[in-house]
């Protein structure tokens, strides 16, 4: 199978992660998953983030996610989906960042200044593409 979107694949290991309730997620790391993955932990939906030197076993470095749960093990990450995707790249203006479910999620943008919330963008006055939503 051709990995034609890894980030979509990121966002679909750690749904199913939470889901099946799983301490961790490894995948293949890259730039943007690592600025993803502090994007999460930094709004607490993740417990931690690492990343782990290509092996003799494994080509490329990985990526570690350890998912985080409520008291009551419910998964903190409730939602999360790709918007803009490689066949449909989804840009905005500052003016028109999404608030995700009235402003309790997150939305994460890449702009010429970084990976950065929907919230510092709209801050800083800059748009970009808006790559994922978590709630």
């Amino acid at each position: 199978m051709s990995m034609t979107d890894p980030i979509a694949d990121f966002l679909t290991r750690l749904r199913n992660g939470a889901k099946a309730q799983h301490h961790d997620v490894t995948m293949p790391s890259s730039k943007l998953k690592q600025q993803l993955a502090r994007i999460l932990k930094e709004q607490g939906y993740i417990e931690a983030w690492e990343v782990l030197p290509a092996g003799a076993d494994q080509p490329g470095e990985r990526i570690v996610i350890t998912l985080k749960y409520t008291n009551e093990r419910r998964p903190v990450i409730s939602g999360i989906q790709r918007v803009s995707r490689p066949g449909q790249r989804n840009y905005v203006d500052h003016s028109h960042i999404p608030k995700v479910q009235g402003g309790l999620g997150t939305a994460i943008i890449s702009t010429s200044r970084g990976v950065m919330t929907g919230h510092e963008a709209r801050k800083l006055g800059i748009g970009g593409e808006v790559v994922a939503q978590v709630w």
